[in-house]
């Protein structure tokens, strides 16, 4: 059963989110502050959190940076604001889906679920495939252990989203890429996107594998277009 630990200040939409996803068959927690958050990761693992951005004592954001950092588990964010700008700065931090409020509580039901398939099972591009580890510029990325290593073997975290745009890439190098096309491949065509996230995700890529991010020599910027995987690609 994959544990889901809900962050949230209001009772009520703790308490209802609570019982529909036990209903649905997921164990789950709740906490109403980062204290809280604390508290309940010291005692458990979790495979995804559920994180409001407006809390009382430690905002969503920077709990979402500490999340990150700590391990691979899952993040959704929600929040009350439909700025564009508040998405990009989620995903910018490591979030893997931002959800506005009000939803649909089947919405998140079906994005819960399309992040937890990302984050812990092997790419589906990979199914049959008879070379799970895709080398490159001196990086190892193992789709089946979902692993980026640099040439001293270093593990180098990635979230979800950019493990799976980072397949997407490898699997297609020499190619010049849509952001449409890329969404569908590293999400699935009906996942809803807006017209940065791509961009934000190949941002905190570049600055993952690159020597020098703002000169790309791996992900280069196709102007107009999309982008272009300009490494070689060796398969073991």
């Amino acid at each position: 059963m994959q544990r889901l630990l809900i962050v949230d200040d209001d009772e009520e939409i703790r308490s209802l989110l609570q019982r529909f996803f036990q209903r649905n068959g997921f164990e789950t927690d709740t906490a109403a502050s980062g204290k809280e958050l604390d508290t309940r990761f010291a005692k458990s693992s979790y495979d995804l959190v559920i994180l409001d951005v407006m809390l009382p004592d430690e905002d969503g954001f920077s709990l979402c940076k500490r999340i990150r950092a700590a391990g691979r588990t899952a993040i959704i964010m929600v929040t009350g604001v439909v700025e564009a700008t508040d998405r990009i700065v989620g995903l910018e931090i490591g979030a893997d889906d931002y959800v506005t409020k009000p939803f649909d509580a089947r919405e998140l039901l079906a994005r819960v679920r399309a992040v937890l398939r990302r984050s812990h099972a092997p790419s589906l591009k990979a199914a049959g495939d008879h070379s799970p580890t895709l080398c490159f510029s001196g990086w190892r990325l193992d789709i089946v252990r979902r692993e980026l290593r640099s040439s001293d073997f270093t593990l180098t975290p990635l979230s979800g989203g950019e493990f799976e745009l980072l397949v997407a890439f490898a699997q297609h190098p020499q190619r010049i890429l849509t952001r449409e096309q890329l969404i569908d491949m590293s999400r699935g065509p009906a996942h809803e996107a807006f017209d940065r996230s791509i961009d934000v995700q190949v941002s905190r890529l570049r600055r993952k594998i690159e020597e020098d991010p703002g000169d790309p020599e791996i992900i280069r910027t196709v102007r107009n277009v999309g982008y272009i995987f300009n490494a070689r690609v060796e398969r073991l």
